[in-house]
């Protein structure tokens, strides 16, 4: 998906659904060379990389803010989040908002598409050790030979809210 900005529907649950026969629709997305997704229903709308003010203090994830039609909203760039080595953002980068609790635009490497995966297509995420917190991957959604990782971005997120600035926070600095 390139630099244009793309509209998309209202929110809802993100919680997998278990009846095999209920379609939901994920947005996907690229990361390091593997293929996340989200439900639909938690994201706003598509955009390019914009102009980001940084924040001083954050973390580094943090990559600051965007003003978005008179909103502010914090920025976190999901490789530095999941602990992946930072990438130089190209055209293919977007930023998804996304609402959780407040709107979060989260960086990643390219979007991909819209699929529908029924809940035979999810199939549970294996077991990573006692060391790792893979809380957030709702499953693992299978499409044909590829597997997408699916996660529920507000588990993701979980902590931004306190990092991030708020409104008020930003526009006073």
């Amino acid at each position: 998906m390139n630099a244009t900005q793309t509209k998309l529907p209202a929110s809802g649950s993100t919680a997998a659904n278990q009846n095999d026969s209920v379609s939901r629709k994920y947005l996907t997305f690229h990361l390091a060379g593997e293929e996340y997704g989200i439900d639909i229903r938690m994201v706003r709308e598509i955009n390019g990389v914009s102009n980001i003010t940084p924040v001083p203090a954050m973390p580094d994830y943090v990559k600051g803010v965007i003003n978005l039609r008179g909103n502010v909203i914090p920025i976190i760039d999901l490789r530095l989040k999941f602990g992946m080595p930072q990438a130089e953002y190209t055209e293919e980068t977007c930023i998804i908002v996304v609402d959780v609790e407040r709107e979060v635009g989260v960086v990643v490497d390219s979007v991909s598409e819209v699929i529908d995966l029924k809940g035979a297509d999810i199939k549970p995420a294996p077991p990573m050790g006692a060391n790792v917190d893979n809380s957030y991957i709702v499953g693992m959604g299978s499409v044909g030979d590829s597997l997408k990782i699916l996660i529920d971005v507000e588990k993701a997120l979980v902590g931004v809210h306190a990092e991030c600035p708020d409104d008020e926070e930003a526009s006073e600095e």
